[in-house]
């Protein structure tokens, strides 16, 4: 095994009723930044002991709704893309390209 290891960190400021106001993440290979913002994250890590999924979904509140439908969008399509790469099953991550495409416009989203 291998003793290379990399390092992510994920902030969260929140105000005094706990809502996010800002969200920092600084990895080890961060290329040209100490740590980076953003406005929106999903983690998701698998359980295997369980076979349950843990997530964990902040915003902060200067994400506008705009930018949530692109996220999700987004999201959904690079899970389409992970999921063809990590079970090679090009039938259903096309169902699922299809999905995000009807997603696309149904939330009236233009990329």
């Amino acid at each position: 095994m291998s003793n290379q290891s990399k390092k992510i960190g994920i902030e969260v400021k929140l105000d005094d009723k706990n809502i996010p106001e800002a969200i920092e993440w600084s990895a080890t290979d961060l290329k040209g930044y100490d740590k980076a913002e953003c406005r929106a994250m999903i983690l998701a890590l698998w359980d295997h002991k369980n076979k349950d999924t843990l997530r964990l979904d902040l915003w902060t509140k200067d994400m506008t709704i705009d930018e949530m439908k692109i996220f999700f969008h987004q999201t959904l399509k690079s899970m389409a893309d992970t999921l063809q790469n990590s079970t090679n099953d090009e039938r259903i991550s096309g169902d699922m390209r299809d999905f995000c495409d009807y997603f696309a416009e149904k939330m009236e989203i233009a990329e």
